[in-house]
């Protein structure tokens, strides 16, 4: 039998979406306001979701303290109050909501081992948000 915990995480972050592959005008077109070179932020909700079976010793599928500190020191920590543009992590990569989802995911399933990743959500407003699964 397999059984979930998902637990939430808020962080705010600015980020321009902007490809050097583009013409200014080509971006101003694709991305619209969300072109504007000065930026702009959200109010992101992360939220994860881990599965396994529940330890018959402690009675949960993960540790509720080891999450809240890996997502403290490798997510919220990272990004948080962040101009997403500056990161490494984006170097290469427009700082789209998509993009932040699938880079969290791939840092959380490299690094965090005790329990499966099955989902990370992002949500970006109250009308948007974004998925990666396994």
């Amino acid at each position: 039998m397999k059984a979930y915990l998902s637990r939430r995480y808020r962080l705010s972050a600015a980020h321009r979406l902007h490809s050097p592959a583009y013409s200014d005008a080509k971006n101003r077109e694709v991305y619209g306001k969300c072109n504007n070179p000065h930026g702009h932020g959200h109010n992101y909700i992360v939220e994860v979701t881990f599965s396994g079976p529940v330890d018959a010793a402690t009675g949960m599928v993960v540790n509720l303290a080891d999450v809240d500190g890996f997502m403290r020191r490798e997510i919220v920590d990272r990004f948080d109050h962040q101009n997403l543009n500056q990161q490494a992590i984006f170097e290469h990569l427009v700082p789209t909501t998509e993009n932040l989802c699938r880079e969290i995911h791939r840092i959380i399933s490299a690094g965090f081992k005790h329990a499966k990743l099955e989902r990370v959500r992002i949500e970006e407003t109250s009308n948007n948000f974004f998925e990666i699964s396994e």
